[in-house]
């Protein structure tokens, strides 16, 4: 893929309609101005995607796990952008993020001659970099979602997890200025170790620096939701003075019921840093009081479109995703539910012949 650096970025995009093989829709997208460096300024673009793949490519897909709705959102979006490409994939799980050494077999298996490019959704942030790197000497390898070394990588379909933590941070910031009454937070940013939870970490912190919300107490660990009830209720046993839980969705999820059996529905609030389907329906209901989305079935989307982009040497972006957007129950709509989640019928799709339905 021949990748035009900085601001050219959106005259590449742009432009890129109009000829033969390319499509009618457009995305929204917003790039980096410098690829591979979240935090350099985003560029808005408008994004005219591939019409149809020249072959049926296969691309090998490895996610961290499958057990909330978050990551099956992502596989969704790359079915239907697998499908109206007409590329195959196999999908390959971890487990969960703290299985590195089998996403680093995982990741070997897609040096077979049977993939043409590789979407790598990391369990860690540098702990498979010998692997990317000897593998992106045959072939694409594009990140999806979760933030990694860029040494190896091709292109990332993602937004800056720094942004979606202070997104949720300055929520609460607005609502508790300096000098108003203090508020007490139990912060459940996620697993240690994992590529996007210390950036939504240092989002999330620097964005209530200065307000009257406080971080009281710090619980990490998998996004599994029988851990996070676990940690819900540690913290509401160490801290019963606490008015606001904000973390992952399955810990958001955990606190909806949590809450409602311990009689504190209304008392302690809740945030959510990224948007599932349990935690829609928590906005909805007035349950849970915000979530930034990162849209994971567009990034599926894209990391689809991206990885086909590398194997046909067409221009693209080093580094995009789609706008980050506050859902609450004032923003919740038809285009957030399209973009950010999964049909409630759909099931994981392993394995996708190029230009058959799964």
């Amino acid at each position: 893929m021949r990748i035009l650096p900085g601001l050219t970025l959106v005259l590449a995009a742009g432009l890129a309609g109009g000829g033969p093989g390319r499509a009618e829709t457009t995305w929204r997208l917003e790039a980096r101005s410098l690829p591979f460096d979240s935090n350099s300024p985003a560029v808005p673009l408008t994004y005219r995607p591939l019409d149809r793949a020249t072959r049926p490519w296969r691309l090998c897909v490895l996610y961290p796990h499958l057990k909330d709705a978050y990551w099956l959102s992502v596989n969704y979006g790359m079915v239907e952008e697998a499908r109206r490409l007409g590329v195959g994939f196999d999908v390959f799980e971890a487990g969960g993020y703290p299985n590195l050494d089998r996403q680093i077999q995982q990741l070997k298996s897609c040096f077979s001659a049977e993939f043409d490019a590789v979407i790598l959704g990391t369990v860690s942030y540098d702990g498979l970099v010998p692997v990317v790197e000897a593998l992106a000497a045959r072939k694409p390898v594009i990140a999806a979602v979760n933030d990694i070394d860029d040494r190896g990588i091709t292109g990332k379909a993602s937004v800056p997890w720094a942004e979606m933590g202070a997104a949720a941070g300055r929520f609460i910031a607005a609502r508790h200025p300096a000098g108003s009454a203090p508020v007490r937070i139990a912060w459940f940013p996620g697993p240690r170790g994992a590529g996007w939870v210390s950036f939504v970490e240092q989002g999330f912190r620097a964005a209530i620096a200065g307000s009257a919300a406080e971080i009281v107490t710090t619980l990490y660990g998998d996004t599994g939701l029988e851990q996070q009830v676990l940690l819900v209720e540690q913290a509401l046993e160490q801290r019963p003075d606490i008015d606001y839980l904000v973390g992952s969705g399955p810990m958001a999820e955990a606190a909806v019921s949590i809450l409602r059996a311990r009689g504190l529905t209304g008392r302690v609030r809740i945030v959510s840093t990224y948007l599932s389907h349990a935690v829609y329906r928590g906005i909805i209901r007035g349950r849970i009081m915000a979530a930034p989305t990162d849209f994971p079935v567009e990034q599926g989307r894209l990391s689809v479109e991206m990885a086909v982009r590398s194997l046909e040497e067409q221009p693209g972006l080093k580094q995009a995703g789609p706008p980050i957007l506050v859902v609450t129950a004032e923003t919740a709509g038809r285009a957030v539910v399209d973009g950010s989640l999964a049909p409630a019928s759909f099931v994981p799709v392993f394995s996708m012949s190029a230009g058959k339905a799964p």
